[in-house]
């Protein structure tokens, strides 16, 4: 049990005026707690109370080890919901975290009317999105294993090479650097016209000489993600393919120079926003700026035009504007920030300038 996480978590709560909240989430319990579960459609629970009576329900499939939380143990045969039932207040509000499946809430309201149900994810999340030096540290850590990848993936890119191919190194470059983690998603490697795709999936598509390749990848390590993307060119480009990339990477390092703790983020991303914008490129750019990333690669919280919410030293987000031209090609150039006591740090080490590779 981590009980300084914890002690945050209950602080939320109290300014929520809850007593008590169940939180389900896999990567919030292991959070609180060290302990990863993987549940799948079995029933876990941590109920969170803030006389410190605290509780796990956890079915017998899988091992736990001591925490210094109360462990209910189930199985497959029992009424999970009833058990939780047993251990609440009737008489005072219940928080429900927004992960909670449906069919154990509603088992649960049957059983128990409480004094009402709340969401009560934010008293996690936003005890989340600030992280403390331990997490800050394992962050660099997983960025600075990205940063190599990254420079070994630009180093295998040769024509003929699919995207798939490249996809593949990626993967296999993370475990020889020691991110057997797994991934904070599947790799997007994205060959010219592709490139203009946010989201593209990987497909047989082989490199061909004079084209853009979009890599956007992140690895977890020691339980946390990195996420970082680069856009190189295998040959000078046009004018206007020069121009793209020097809007974008102007945006992004805008954008990065403006953060500071009391920043909104919704000024973030204008600033990034309106270089492009100006630019002539404004509708090209369709979506947020950044997203909250540890535990999971997209957490709580976001950089977007509709987020008022203040930066707090300790919140780590990317910073990733795009230009993305149908049947031309894209750009997309992410870091990852830690917002310091007085600006940020830029965790991504990888070159951000105009890079033309020689095949």
């Amino acid at each position: 049990m981590n009980e300084a996480r914890l002690a945050r978590v209950m602080e939320k709560m109290k300014e929520q005026g809850l007593e008590q909240m169940l939180v389900s989430d896999p990567p919030t319990i292991f959070y609180l707690t060290g302990q990863w579960f993987h549940p799948g459609e079995r029933m876990l629970a941590l109920l969170v109370r803030t006389d410190g009576s605290h509780r796990l329900f956890l079915n017998r499939l899988f091992p736990a080890q001591e925490c210094g939380i109360a462990l209910t143990w189930l199985t497959d045969s029992d009424d999970g919901p009833a058990l939780v039932a047993r251990y609440l207040d009737a008489h005072k509000a219940l928080g429900i975290d927004k992960n909670w499946p449906s069919r154990f809430l509603l088992r649960l309201m049957e059983l128990s009317a409480a004094a009402g149900y709340c969401n009560a994810s934010p008293c996690c999340d936003l005890v989340r999105a600030v992280k403390d030096e331990e997490e800050l540290e394992l962050l660099r850590i997983s960025s600075q294993t990205n940063d190599s990848c990254m420079a070994a993936a630009a180093r295998a890119i040769r024509p003929g090479i699919t995207e798939r191919e490249l996809a593949q190194f990626i993967l296999e470059c993370y475990q020889k650097h020691g991110a057997g983690d797994g991934v904070s998603f599947p790799p997007i490697v994205a060959f010219g016209e592709h490139g203009a795709d946010p989201h593209h999936g990987n497909d047989d598509t082989p490199l061909t000489p004079g084209q853009s390749v979009l890599i956007d990848m992140g690895c977890i390590q020691n339980n946390y993600c990195s996420d970082m993307t680069r856009t190189f060119f295998t040959a000078p480009p046009d004018e206007e393919h020069r121009r793209v990339y020097e809007l974008v990477r102007r945006a992004n390092e805008a954008a990065e120079a403006m953060i500071r703790p009391g920043v909104r983020l919704c000024d973030i991303d204008k600033a990034a926003r309106d270089i492009i914008t100006e630019g002539g490129y404004g509708p090209q750019f369709n979506h947020r700026l950044g997203h909250f990333i540890g535990l999971e690669d997209h957490e709580f919280g976001d950089v977007s035009s509709a987020n008022p919410n203040t930066v707090q030293p300790g919140m780590v987000f990317s910073i990733e504007p795009g230009i993305y031209l149908p049947r031309d090609f894209g750009v997309r150039i992410e870091d990852l920030v830690i917002v310091t006591q007085d600006g940020c740090q830029v965790i991504n080490r990888y070159p951000k300038e105009l890079t033309v590779l020689s095949l």
